[in-house]
């Protein structure tokens, strides 16, 4: 098993999640109003409190190229 800190890979994909996050709830839910930033970082806090720091993953999943 790996170890991975969450929290700092969510932060380094912020970009790309906000935007995936967004087209979900576009997706999901008609007519939704919502900030994009401050959807992220409810997101973001809501992981935080969820996982662990370091979080263990299967070595498989991780390419250290």
């Amino acid at each position: 098993m790996a170890s991975v800190r969450i929290q700092d890979i969510l932060d380094h994909l912020s970009t790309d999640i906000k935007k995936a996050l967004k087209v979900a709830i576009e997706n999901s839910i008609d007519d939704a109003d919502f900030d994009e930033d401050e959807m992220f970082r409810e997101f973001s806090k809501a992981v935080g409190q969820k996982c662990n720091t370091w979080e263990s993953v299967p070595e498989q999943l991780i390419d250290a190229n």
